[in-house]
């Protein structure tokens, strides 16, 4: 079994804002698979089951906040017994221009909180990623009010087509690999 996380804050308040492009991919993958109206609760998270290339895939939106997000993925990988190689956690990124993906096998959090807790409570950096370039607020502009800022209508386009290119990337590496997934995603950016 795979396991995709897509971070982001829970409720009505913090729908379609910066910090949530991770909720975003999960409900793309949703969609595309039927799972949309499956969602159940579980480890203080919302989590549906679907099938990718004969994979199954856990989908989990952490429920608590972002800052909060590793006791959900720890309490998950624990359950399940999870390789951290069969672990994907889709976050926001301020150093990358808007829309723009980049995936790793693993790193440092980079500044984002979620990322931080993940890595805290596992003890470990050493699982993929799949940041969502957000962009940066303007010059001597508050980050943390930035990311739970909505998008603007401009930016609203090319965010919503990063969600589909990213969903296209979990679905590739659930079948195919990490390898393949950034030699196909990372080129694509640079093009």
């Amino acid at each position: 079994m795979k396991v995709v996380v897509g971070l982001g804050n829970p409720g009505r308040k913090y729908a379609g804002t910066r910090h949530n492009v991770g909720f975003d991919v999960l409900q793309e993958l949703a969609n595309r698979h039927g799972a949309s109206g499956c969602w159940t609760s579980a480890f203080d998270a919302e989590t549906a089951v679907l099938h990718i290339g004969g994979q199954k895939v856990l989908l989990v939106a952490p429920q608590t906040f972002m800052n909060l997000s590793g006791r959900t993925v720890q309490r998950v990988v624990s359950f399940y017994k999870v390789d951290l190689d069969g672990l994907m956690v889709i976050s926001d990124d301020l150093n990358l221009p808007t829309g723009q993906l980049r995936i790793r096998r693993n790193g440092s959090a980079g500044g984002q909180k979620g990322l931080q807790s993940i890595i805290q409570l596992l003890g470990t950096d050493q699982f993929p990623r799949l940041r969502m370039g957000i962009g940066r607020p303007a010059f001597g502009g508050d980050a943390a009010n930035y990311v739970l800022q909505r998008f603007s209508s401009g930016e609203r386009e090319m965010i919503d087509e990063a969600v589909a290119r990213a969903a296209s990337a979990v679905e590739l590496w659930t079948t195919e690999g990490i390898d393949v997934t950034m030699n196909r995603f990372n080129r694509q950016e640079s093009d």
